[in-house]
């Protein structure tokens, strides 16, 4: 077979995301404080952009009790006004999954959706501007440079009050070390010493003296150790306390008959014993763990209609005004030098261009998914959890015209806050289980808080109600559902089993 050249001219399809579509994805599935990191890092590389105040209004979308299951359709819209010297927009969608359209030039506009039609004026742009201060400012710079005390501090400044001598303060430290957040020593005795070369029983006894440090029931190896600390400072230690601490899985059980079998005591003493364990505390270093509290900023209000349905808007605090400054950008092309200096001008004004369409691209689509989300769960909202629907990426993405994943991202660390709560955008989205009837769907959601009722119910009917029992009552009530999975749901909620409910009773 002979060998030759050829050239061969073929058209084929594919799909390639732009730069620019890449970073719409990204916008879109980020938090607040992650958008405005992203934010501040343009700000910062960029010189044309600039934060503003501009003067647009609010934008929001009313759901009227009558309103259809449909995507909005930007045709009904009503402009904004915009300063034409600050904001240069976009004129095309980003992608099949954002179907957010609009004409050539044409500015966002307002969109109302309802059988009434009304308008509403709606601006996303419109937000509070990061500060950061030295003066007047009430978390200043002065509160940052503070230092929370710790455990491993608190017991370091014991130790040196404790007379060890060099090699004993050498191991004492060792044993700080070893300490967890709760207090617990998480190394033995025996590691310890064979890494320092030294006796087990020197260990030993340096630890022994530890463990009368503040807090007691410091440094204990198990929480049986941990309480028999505890209890031997309040003089509370004796041989059936022992034997109680020898068998918590009994009274975890509350098996109280084995343990009075056990301990040779009355039922009266048993449950003095009893009293005094839970006056101490398992986790004695657990006082100086300081969690950090993390404040949700919700990205979308919910609020109840006066003349019926839900009113749905954006919260504009958490939404950036990034606007571009044409005045300084006519000024710099003035003085351009080279075609190095042209070309970067003209990205910076491309990346600012994109950047800004992104930015209210993300917009649109959280107020677009956030309102078909309120006009699913709408029974929610107004009869509470046990009207939670069943509900789906699929069925949103169909109803706003979009893709499934984009709904997965504007859903991911989104909040919607309601006249019934915070909540995930995710939140909404519950598995269904199969009614009785076969007529609808039953949400997870709302059959793990129908169960909790239930149970909840029990200290006023005095009936403690075994998982067969609670699967009878569902199916009374419509919810076809097994045994086996009445028990997942228990087990999730924390809520321990009947016979162990029935122990707790008596």
């Amino acid at each position: 077979m002979a060998l030759n050249q050829r050239l061969d001219l073929r058209q084929t399809q594919g799909l390639v995301i732009t730069p620019q579509l890449q970073q719409a994805i990204k916008l879109l599935q980020l938090s607040n404080l992650e958008l405005e990191s992203v934010i501040e890092a343009e700000l910062e590389r960029n010189p044309l952009l600039e934060r503003e105040e501009p003067d647009n209004q609010i934008e929001s979308i009313e759901l009227s009790p009558s309103s259809e299951h449909e995507g909005i359709n930007s045709d009904t819209v009503s402009e904004l006004s915009l300063d034409e010297r600050d904001v240069v927009k976009a004129n095309s969608d980003l992608d099949n999954g954002f179907d957010d359209r609009y004409e050539d030039g044409e500015p966002p506009k307002t969109e109302t959706l309802g059988s009434d039609h009304e308008s509403h004026s709606m601006d996303w742009s419109k937000s509070g501007e990061a500060r950061s201060s030295f003066d007047g400012d009430e978390d200043g710079f002065g509160r940052t440079l503070t230092k929370e005390r710790t455990l491993h501090d608190h017991l370091i400044e014991q130790v040196q009050m404790a007379h060890f001598t060099p090699a004993e303060l050498a191991l004492a430290q060792i044993l700080i070390d070893s300490v967890d957040e709760g207090g617990y020593l998480r190394a033995s005795t025996y590691e310890i010493a064979d890494r320092m070369g030294c006796a087990q029983s020197k260990v030993e006894s340096v630890l022994s003296t530890c463990q009368g440090f503040d807090p007691t029931g410091v440094f204990a190896r198990s929480v049986p150790e941990c309480l028999m600390l505890q209890l031997i400072e309040r003089n509370r230690f004796d041989p059936a306390m022992a034997i109680l601490l020898d068998n918590l899985e009994l009274l975890a059980r509350r098996d109280l008959g084995a343990l009075r079998k056990l301990c040779s005591v009355d039922h009266e003493d048993l449950q003095d014993m009893i009293s005094d364990l839970k006056a101490l505390n398992p986790r004695p270093g657990a006082s100086f763990v300081r969690e950090t509290t993390h404040s949700v900023i919700p990205d979308v209000f919910v609020k109840a209609d006066p003349a019926g349905g839900w009113k749905v808007e954006l919260n504009m605090d958490t939404l950036p005004k990034v606007l571009i400054n044409q005045r300084y950008h006519s000024q710099v092309s003035q003085n351009v030098r080279n075609s190095t200096e042209k070309d970067y001008l003209t990205e910076c004004l491309n990346q600012a261009n994109w950047l800004i369409r992104s930015l209210d691209q993300r917009a649109r689509t959280i107020l677009k998914v956030s309102s078909e989300i309120v006009r699913q769960q709408d029974a929610f909202f107004v009869y509470g959890i046990e009207y939670l629907r069943p509900l789906n990426l699929k069925t949103v993405a169909e109803a706003v015209s979009m893709h499934e994943s984009t709904i997965s991202r504007v859903t991911t660390n989104k909040f919607m806050i309601t006249p019934r709560g915070t909540f995930e955008l995710k939140f909404f989205f519950t598995s269904g289980l199969a009614s009785s009837d076969g007529e609808a769907d039953v949400s997870a959601e709302s059959v793990r808080h129908r169960i909790k009722s239930l149970i909840d119910q029990e200290k006023n009917s005095g009936e403690i109600l075994s998982d067969d029992r609670i699967v009878e009552i569902l199916k009374e009530a419509g919810v076809d559902i097994a045994r086996r999975t009445v028990a997942k749901y228990r087990e999730a909620l924390r809520i321990p089993s009947s016979l162990e409910r029935k122990r707790m009773t008596r």
